[in-house]
């Protein structure tokens, strides 16, 4: 293997080392380690990746950290492996006496010593023992009359990046300087700890510093979340913070942080942030630009700050609408449009947590005359209407392109909405729609099918033949249809009525979801919540035939389906019925449904049951036909043939 090459001292700079640092070397070393790199890095000496010997590794108590020692064969000096390398130690890559190849490093001080860290490192080589008698570098240090003693506090940093257009011998990311300019300038506010930090840009912030203050603007604000598991329960919310160098970060808020926060904190006003935990950022969770996150929490102090108009008000990277069907699912994209129509909120109830989630759609256009469906949840949904009224331009930041239906968008919980951005699109999207765009015809990616809850166009809508014509539900995912129907016959003679007994608790886990066991005593027992209740909620589940000009269907439905079925009447209404003997009453419930009209929003799945293929169809939303609205739809379609 070639070696590496000896580091040179910059001809910048004016340091000069003590002769008991430069000692002569065997050429059998400096084959091998960099010569004088441990004295280097000690003193702040640029050192391009650097070959050491690792002569010691140590776990440090019960933490998941390892301390080493590394040599340059003439020298050594104490060093921490930062967790993303412990996999080295655990795969036994990284042994004693085994030569590496430092590629990224920073220096720290430790009780007035320095200690290098190391963030990123290559295997060069194993060898069969210590190279040389290396001794303190500390020892020779002291001996030469030098101090060790850093200038800059607990975090040291090596002198500036040279200017724009000039060349940089330093490699690693995390050694610039924290410059006050590059954060918009000022002194940063006093921290509960009473020392007063210099403002550092976010692309400085490692998990090794102790002290440190950023400036940024709230580009993002999650909504308030909540957890309940065998390890306890608590609350959660998310903000996502942007400097004046377009470096964005993700910090999180918990429990009683997260309440104390929560409605102090405002998405598009610009803050300083000091106190917290760094971590290791997620990308699959995180799609920050850096690297590293924040737990904030007792020690974080935030104060409020004028307006900087060095920090943008968000980073995009837009999408044209009319280039999404030419980009992969799972992708995740910016755009930014016209909202041209909300739909109605909708609930639909999630299959693994079987938690009641709001959403609802919003169609988006922009000047590429193409238009798409954006999906929104949670208390975005429940605010949109009156949020994006009057047909704003809004800016969209990190949606998730999904392949149901053509092509449509929807937002994740790091996803960004900015209604009217200052920025140049915002102006050119505006003025496209004032002149042309209103009136224009555009291309609808959304057309066909899609998730459970989506609120169908009248050009999208099939017809009940198709389930069987189209051989839907015989792909991998499930398949996604709407149609207008007749329903003309519906299953209620199971045995104990066309229902189930749930579990009457409301809240988390049940949600009045979960079904409940009969007991001996006559109660009720929930082996979710693991509860006894002396009596239940009954849920309905049945099904029923729909039928329409071109063939009829069974489908599956359920509670909230069976309720605007039925006019509202629940399960626990019609039971009390029966057990009155007042079968009258219930049987006209179920008569009046019948014979009337349907428009059906259904998933269709292909199962196995008894060892025979068999195709279910499930009704996830029905709503009744509003015959005005229809006979426009029908007379608007009847104008585009002609």
């Amino acid at each position: 293997m070639k070696p590496s090459p000896s580091p040179l001292i910059p001809s910048n700079t004016s340091l000069t080392l003590p002769p008991s640092l430069l000692p002569p070397f065997s050429p059998s070393v400096s084959n091998l380690l960099t010569a004088n790199c441990v004295a280097q890095a000690m003193q702040k000496i640029d050192v391009q990746n650097p070959n050491v010997q690792v002569i010691n590794i140590k776990k440090v108590g019960t933490q998941d950290r390892y301390r080493v020692i590394l040599s340059d064969g003439t020298h050594y000096i104490q060093g921490m492996l930062a967790t993303q390398l412990n996999q080295l130690v655990a795969d036994n890559q990284l042994v004693e006496n085994a030569i590496i190849c430092l590629k990224e490093f920073i220096t720290n001080v430790v009780q007035d010593k320095t200690v290098l860290i190391l963030l990123k490192c290559e295997i060069v080589s194993t060898h069969p023992a210590k190279i040389g008698n290396p001794t303190e570098v500390y020892k020779a240090d002291v001996a030469a009359g030098s101090s060790n003693k850093p200038v800059g506090g607990m975090y040291d940093a090596p002198p500036p990046a040279p200017a724009a257009g000039g060349s940089s011998n330093y490699s690693n990311p995390y050694q610039n300087q924290a410059s006050r300019s590059a954060s918009g300038g000022g002194s940063a506010p006093t921290g509960r700890s009473g020392l007063s930090s210099n403002i550092i840009p976010v692309s400085q912030l490692n998990p090794y510093q102790n002290k440190w203050v950023i400036k940024g603007r709230i580009t993002n604000k999650g909504d308030m979340r909540t957890w309940n598991n065998a390890k306890g329960e608590g609350c959660l919310f998310s903000i996502d913070i942007l400097d004046a160098s377009g470096m964005d970060i993700r910090g999180t808020f918990f429990k009683e942080d997260a309440n104390k926060w929560f409605n102090v904190l405002e998405v598009d006003k610009v803050y300083t942030f000091s106190g917290g935990r760094l971590k290791v950022a997620n990308p699959q969770w995180n799609k920050c630009k850096c690297q590293h996150e924040i737990t904030f929490d007792r020690s974080t102090d935030i104060q409020l700050c004028e307006e900087d108009a060095s920090i943008q008000q968000n980073i995009f990277d837009f999408s044209q609408i009319v280039k999404l069907e030419s980009i992969e699912p799972e992708s995740i994209i910016d755009i930014i449009g016209v909202v041209a129509s909300i739909s109605p909120v909708t609930s639909i109830t999630a299959k693994k947590t079987g938690n009641e989630l709001k959403k609802c759609e919003l169609t988006v256009m922009d000047d590429s005359d193409a238009q798409v469906n954006v999906t929104l949840w949670g208390k975005k949904a429940e605010t949109a209407e009156n949020e994006f009224a009057g047909c704003p331009v809004v800016a969209f930041k990190g949606l998730k392109v999904s392949d149901y239906g053509g092509r449509s968008c929807g937002t994740l919980m790091s996803s960004a909405i900015l209604k009217g951005p200052r920025i140049p699109e915002t102006e050119r999207i505006q003025s496209w729609f004032q002149n042309r765009g209103a009136n224009a015809t555009v291309k609808n990616l959304s057309t066909g099918g899609g998730g459970a809850g989506r609120v169908e166009t009248f050009e999208s809508r099939k017809t009940v033949s198709a389930i069987r014509n189209e051989q839907l539900g015989y792909n991998e995912k499930p398949d996604w249809l709407s149609f207008k129907a007749t329903i003309s016959f519906i299953k209620k003679d199971k045995e104990g009525g066309p229902w189930y007994p749930a579990c009457p608790n409301a809240e988390e886990p049940c949600r009045n979801m979960c079904k409940v066991i009969s007991t001996s005593d006559d109660h009720w027992q929930c082996e979710k919540c693991n509860k006894q209740y002396d009596k239940c909620t009954r849920r309905y589940i049945f099904s029923a035939t729909f039928a329409d000009n071109t063939s009829t269907c069974w489908a599956s439905m359920f509670n909230d389906q069976a309720l605007a079925l039925l006019g509202g009447h629940t399960a626990d209404e019609l039971n009390e019925w029966m057990q009155n003997g007042d079968y009258d009453k219930f049987e006209k419930v179920f008569d009046d449904a019948l014979f009337t009209d349907w428009i059906v929003k259904a998933k269709v799945k292909s199962e196995l049951v008894s060892e025979e293929q068999r195709v279910k169809t499930t009704a996830y939303s029905i709503s009744p036909v509003d015959y005005a609205k229809e006979s426009r739809d029908l007379l608007k379609a009847i104008k585009g043939l002609q």
